[in-house]
């Protein structure tokens, strides 16, 4: 992957290579070990964390830096070397360059418009909640403003409980539990 995909915290950040397996979702013990698997590979992190050797880091130089003749000098690995000529070959071709181009800007087009809509979508959802919050924090109190007006109320002595009621928006059943839970 030519993005970060994994950053939510710091051992996410200081990895770069992924190796997901399958297995049943109601026997999680059974899997297809390495049958079936998904490996990633974060280039852009594991350029930065230069932690692979061999193969493996000759082909994330390659992919990060094909077009940086002083690198791929440096690789002797065989299928790296056929990869690159064959980079090269495409590259001859004036209308293979601009459609590996074209190809290229809107891979990189759709990452950025995927990023652009998460972060939107996290800040309305955050918007969303604090709204939602103030808006329960409100009615909460409100209603416990009104209980304790009536508590107040029903202390005195001196009204109804549908008095009260229409004093405070209660319903006379909510003043009824009220009075009853008062002390006498």
């Amino acid at each position: 992957m030519d993005f970060d995909l994994f950053i939510a915290n710091s051992e996410q950040c200081a990895q770069a290579l992924w190796r997901f397996e399958m297995r049943d979702a109601h026997q999680p013990q059974v899997t297809l070990w390495n049958r079936l698997q998904l490996t990633l590979i974060e280039l852009k992190k594991a350029d930065r964390l230069r932690q692979e050797t061999g193969p493996l880091r000759d082909w994330i130089n390659f992919f990060e830096h094909w077009r940086e003749e002083q690198t791929m000098a440096e690789i002797e690995h065989a299928p790296i070397r056929e990869a690159l000529n064959q980079v090269r070959r495409l590259s001859a071709d004036d209308e293979a360059r601009r459609l590996a181009f074209v190809r290229e800007r809107a891979l990189r087009d759709e990452a950025s418009l995927l990023k652009e809509a998460r972060e939107e979508g996290e800040q309305i959802g955050m918007q969303k909640g604090r709204q939602e919050g103030r808006e329960e924090g409100e009615r909460l109190g409100l209603q416990k403003g009104r209980q304790e007006t009536a508590r107040n109320l029903i202390q005195l002595g001196v009204l109804s409980d549908g008095q009260i009621a229409q004093a405070t928006g209660l319903s006379v059943a909510q003043v009824e539990v009220l009075r009853s839970a008062a002390p006498s």
